[in-house]
C-alpha cells in the first residue's frame, strides 16, 4: 500500500528507464495498487514490462461490494495478478479454498496467477515448513488441469522473512522451490515441474539477489520494498540478468 498517482507514475518511468538495458533478458512484473494501474499501465505498455495486480476476487461483476473483478483487471492492462500473499492470508483470513477459487478465476479470464505460499516463523521454528508449503500448494491447485499449469507462477515467501530484512538463506530458500517442484511433479508431471516459475519472496535486495538465483530451482524474485525505489530495483533486475 505505497505510491500515490505521481509518485507511482515517477517510479514506474524510472524502472523503465534504468532497467532498458536488460528488460530483454528478464521478464519484470510491476505490481501497484488498484488505484494507480491504469496509470503505470500508460507508462509501461510499449515496454516489455508487464502489469500486474495485488489482489483478485474470483467472480466476473455482481453485488461484491469492494472488491475487483477479473475482467476490471483485464481492462486497466493487467496480464498478471499476485494471488494468496501472506498478508491477504493473515490480515484477511484467506485460505486454501480462498486461494483456490482465486486462481481458477484468474485463469479463467486469461490472468497469470502468482500464487504465495510460506510458513510463519512458528511454524518453521516446529519444523513444519515443508508442511505447511504441501498444504498450500495442494490447496491452490486443487482441482487445476497440467495445461493450466503452465501459466501459473509459484512464490515461496517465508512469512517471517517478509519486511524483517531477514531473508531465508540461498540453502533454505532452495530446499523450499526443491520440495516444491517435486510436489508439482508428483501431483502433475516431470515436464511441468521444470516449466513451472517458482520465485522466492522475503527481504530480497541487491545484497542477496546474486546468491539466491544461482540456485538451481529459484527462478526469480518476488520484490518487496525495493521495489519501492528505482535504484535498487533496477540493480537486482540487473544481477538477475546474468543468471536467466
Amino acid at each position: 500500500m505505497h505510491k500515490k498517482r505521481e509518485e507511482a507514475v515517477s517510479l514506474a518511468i524510472e524502472i523503465k528507464e534504468k532497467a532498458k538495458d536488460y528488460l530483454d533478458k528478464v521478464s519484470v512484473v510491476v505490481c501497484p495498487p488498484f488505484t494507480v494501474l491504469g496509470d503505470v499501465y500508460r507508462i509501461i505498455k510499449d515496454s516489455p514490462v508487464k502489469l500486474g495486480a495485488q489482489d483478485i476476487f474470483w467472480e466476473r461483476e455482481g453485488a461484491f461490494t469492494g472488491e475487483i473483478s477479473p475482467i476490471m483487471l483485464k481492462d486497466v492492462g493487467c496480464s498478471f495478478v499476485i494471488i494468496g500473499h501472506s498478508e491477504r492470508r493473515k490480515y484477511f483470513g484467506e485460505d486454501n479454498e480462498i486461494v483456490n477459487k482465486k486462481v481458477k478465476s484468474a485463469l479463467m479470464e486469461g490472468l497469470i496467477p502468482i500464487v504465495c505460499v510460506g510458513e510463519k516463523l512458528e511454524e518453521r521454528n516446529l519444523g513444519k515448513t515443508l508442511e505447511v508449503v504441501d498444504d498450500q500448494i495442494k490447496g491452490a491447485l486443487k482441482d487445476l488441469k497440467e495445461e493450466d499449469l503452465e501459466r501459473v507462477v509459484i512464490a515461496y515467501e517465508p512469512v517471517w522473512a517478509i519486511g524483517t530484512g531477514i531473508n531465508a538463506t540461498p540453502s533454505q530458500a532452495e530446499e523450499v522451490h526443491s520440495f516444491i517442484r517435486k510436489t508439482i511433479k508428483e501431483l502433475y508431471s516431470l515436464d511441468i515441474s521444470k516449466k513451472i516459475l517458482i520465485l522466492y519472496g522475503g527481504s530480497v535486495s541487491p545484497k542477496n539477489i546474486e546468491d539466491l538465483i544461482k540456485e538451481e530451482d529459484i527462478d526469480g524474485a518476488l520484490v518487496g520494498g525495493a521495489s519501492l525505489k528505482s535504484d535498487s530495483f533496477a540493480e537486482i533486475i540487473k544481477i538477475t540478468s546474468k543468471y536467466v
